[in-house]
């Protein structure tokens, strides 16, 4: 289930949200954003509404303020516990008052108390935030205004506290009563080459002859029914850059934000390296909740999310090298594994795991992670085969915080890949797990297929990484770096590194130049990029690198308030004051005392709601019961329990509509690939897709075995196959694995990035057991098949 920002009554007739209007300037590869929402108080009574609303992981939040009937409030930054004093004093007062905080199990999650709104009340409430934006594997930089956020299960009673756990009706589309409207502006020295969106957008406008400067828009009337995502392509992505950014004036000059600060990004080219002989132990922990049982996506036929799993599952499985140790975890209420401990894989390992991926179901209920997490780092490591842990799940947890600091714990042993299946899916959780440990984190959405992201990141994990990574500054007498970034340990072939720095010391009055090196080794290689920087530091009314190293520090400490110790929490409020980004241990307060007279009378609670699965009333339920002791009768007990769930047009209370989103269309330059295999094969249920049937018959060693199974997928008959090898005293295996590669690549080329790494295990096979052959059999099989395809795919 999926809900989104916004309040609507339940009778149809107030609705006090009017519109979201977004403004979004985008340099290079960071996003300074405004969002403002616009609400009116059309009740008779005085109300104090709450709206709980996803943002990216990454983001920085510098700013929030209200501008009520023309007068401009602006929140003040303060200690998370002093400002909802702050804020509870103002409300008992009659005073206007704002609250804006971070979620204290999940820093994806934010909610915004507006208290004490007078009828007839006009108010415009506007975040500002700054964020580093991703890089996919094709190259784009994906930009992402989340518009789901889904419910979270809990993992603890603490937990029963967040702001997720509040109960709400469902609202249908067709009742969602206010639009979203956004500019974005795009600058980059790399050169625009193209934007894409799942949204209809106005043809993009070029602001400069040298497509350095673009502007694209949202079409008029977009409705505020799912995440809106861009994907910017720039016509260079791998050169680096360094940016220097002037510190605040007020603020001591060897400070946090006084002195200037560096932002160095490198986005090395990496070759794409075959391993000769790779080890490991590839653990795969699969989220089987309930969820997973929903539509990968909105269109009618779309694959189901398990079913989207298990054809993951299996394509993992087979392209997995001979000689490393697997296994598989189906997590939800409860948690299963396929072996006690990993096996090596094996013929007779592989075949029992593919008939237990086939029988795999939703059925364990909801999302508790942690306790099959906890399991797998106790079990004892295999000398010569680290561990490469694939989790996947839609991200419906609470306490994400507990689940990062486990693999954080454990992230010496280890890397975690991570992957966001569908709108909504925590980008705190996937990313953080990722980051803690060195892996890297996908998200599945729109018409992404889970297969091929899943592939990509295993291709990641079976390639040669830049290893001994360490940077190298050239600066004038007397500049020192102070570094706010810890060295990365490895860069992946693909990913980019962002290294945030102090310059501290004086800096040179003439124009003047320093040079950063990136060191690095590429199998027992060494390697280096170096790039010059101008040393004049440039003004930004937003400091947005100071921000978001701010955010960066911020992010490597803060846990949550119970998973960090006294002086980690103090570390983090003093960078979070410092710097005005927001965190888990502060919130922006503001309180209206300029009104004619304080309000009367009772306040009526409006909260802002989200749709909810259906085993999510009862854990609301559960979850208000033990709000007890010191939250009895507080903003929380208040905010959690205020509103009983209520059906749909029963009752005229106010609420917010999350209706499922409408079919996701890419405009502009589309996907031809994506679109093709999605048309072509996401309407088969698991096992129906002819291209998936052929890869079942696949052996552990990379071969197929010639028998009547591959010749009905072929289209011959066994008798006609055996009597066309032109290698009758050759091992029949070999012309099987021959003829199944050559039907790959003629029937199944739309989805070769989900079979490529398979394909790779087979060839090499064949190099060892056909060798010379290889070009007579290649020959025989073309005509056999009456195909074309080229010899070279065999690297012959």
């Amino acid at each position: 289930m999926e809900h989104h920002w916004g309040l609507i009554t339940g009778n149809k007739e107030k609705v006090p949200l009017k519109s979201i209007s977004v403004t979004l300037s985008i340099n290079d590869f960071v996003a300074a954003v405004a969002a403002t929402l616009h609400y009116e108080n059309e009740e008779k009574v005085p109300i104090e509404a709450m709206f709980v609303f996803p943002m990216d992981e990454d983001s920085a939040v510098y700013s929030f303020e209200a501008l009520v009937d023309g007068k401009k409030i602006v929140a003040e930054l303060q200690d998370k516990t002093k400002a909802h004093s702050k804020y509870e004093e103002a409300l008992s007062q009659g005073h206007q008052a704002y609250l804006l905080e971070e979620d204290d199990y999940s820093r994806d999650v934010f909610s915004c108390n507006v208290g004490n709104l007078q009828p007839g009340t006009k108010v415009a409430v506007t975040l500002r935030y700054v964020q580093e934006l991703p890089l996919e594997s094709d190259g784009a930089l994906r930009y992402l205004l989340p518009a789901v956020l889904n419910p979270r299960y809990q993992l603890s009673e603490q937990s029963a506290s967040s702001c997720l756990n509040v109960q709400k009706p469902i609202v249908p589309l067709e009742a969602l009563p206010y639009t979203l409207s956004m500019v974005a502006t795009i600058t980059s020295q790399h050169g625009i080459e193209r934007v894409q969106s799942n949204c209809s957008l106005s043809p993009i406008q070029y602001l400069t002859d040298d497509k350095t400067s673009a502007q694209v828009s949202l079409t008029e009337g977009h409705k505020f029914d799912r995440d809106v995502e861009l994907l910017i392509y720039y016509r260079e992505v791998h050169s680096p850059s360094v940016a220097v950014e002037k510190g605040m004036q007020d603020k001591k000059r060897d400070s946090l934000m006084g002195a200037p600060c560096a932002m160095v990004s490198f986005y090395p080219d990496i070759p794409e390296v075959n391993a000769s002989k790779v080890c490991g132990e590839f653990v795969f922990l699969m989220d089987r909740s309930g969820s997973m049982q929903t539509p990968m996506r909105t269109e009618e036929n779309s694959q189901l999310r398990i079913e989207a799993a298990k054809e993951t599952l299996l394509l993992l499985l087979k392209s997995l090298p001979m000689g490393c140790y697997f296994n598989i975890y189906g997590f939800g209420s409860s948690y299963e594994q396929f072996f006690p401990e990993s096996v090596k894989y094996t013929q007779e390992t592989i075949e029992e795991a593919v008939e237990r991926v086939k029988r795999l179901d939703a059925d364990l209920g909801g999302t508790e992670i942690l306790t099959p997490l906890r399991n797998i780092y106790k079990t004892s490591s295999i000398p010569g085969h680290p561990l490469q842990l694939f989790v996947f799940t839609d991200g419906e947890v609470s306490d994400t915080y507990s689940v990062i600091r486990e693999v954080k714990l454990n992230s010496k042993k280890h890397r975690c890949f991570s992957f966001g299946i569908g709108q909504g899916a925590s980008t705190s959780l996937i990313k953080n797990i990722a980051r803690v440990s060195g892996g890297t984190a996908e998200f599945i959405t729109g018409k992404d297929r889970m297969q091929a992201k899943a592939l990509g990141s295993l291709k990641l994990a079976l390639q040669c990484a830049l290893d001994d990574i360490s940077l190298s500054w050239e600066l004038p007498p007397g500049l020192s770096v102070n570094m706010l970034s810890p060295e990365q340990p490895t860069i992946f072939r693909g990913q980019r590194l962002i290294i945030y720095a102090q310059l501290t010391g004086p800096m040179p009055q003439a124009e003047s130049r320093g040079a950063v090196c990136l060191k690095h080794t590429l199998q027992g290689k060494s390697l280096e990029n170096k790039v010059a920087f101008s040393l004049q530091p440039k003004e930004n009314a937003n400091f947005t690198i100071h921000r978001l190293a701010a955010k960066f520090l911020i992010q490597t400490k803060d846990l949550g308030s119970h998973e960090v110790s006294k002086e980690e929490k103090k570390d983090v409020m003093n960078i979070s004051l410092q710097s005005g980004v927001l965190s888990s241990f502060t919130a922006f307060v503001a309180i209206n005392k300029e009104l004619n007279k304080p309000v009367q009378g009772p306040l009526a609670h409006r909260v802002i709601p989200r749709p909810m699965i259906a085993t999510s009333t009862s854990m609301f339920m559960r979850s208000c019961s033990r709000l007890t002791g010191p939250f009895k009768n507080s903003r929380l007990k208040r905010r959690l329990c205020a509103a009983d769930y209520v059906p749909y047009g029963h009752e005229s209370t106010v609420y917010s509509s999350m209706p499922s989103p409408a079919p996701i269309e890419n405009q502009g330059v589309a996907d031809s690939s994506n679109e093709k295999s999605n048309s072509q094969n996401e309407h088969k249920a698991f096992g129906e897709n002819v291209v998936l049937q052929l890869i079942f018959l696949q052996n552990a060693n990379g071969s197929w075995k010639l028998d009547e199974n591959l010749t009905k997928i072929l289209g011959t008959t066994l008798e006609d196959t055996k009597a066309a090898n032109p290698s009758q005293h050759g091992d029949p295996s070999a012309w099987a694995t021959i003829l199944a590669v050559l039907w790959l690549h003629a029937n199944g080329q739309d989805l070769k990035c989900e079979w490529e790494l398979l394909e790779r295990k087979a060839v090499a096979w064949l190099h060892d057991h056909a060798g010379s052959s290889i070009p007579m059999l290649v020959q025989a099989a073309n005509s056999l098949l009456k195909l074309s395809v080229n010899p070279a795919v065999f690297d012959v």
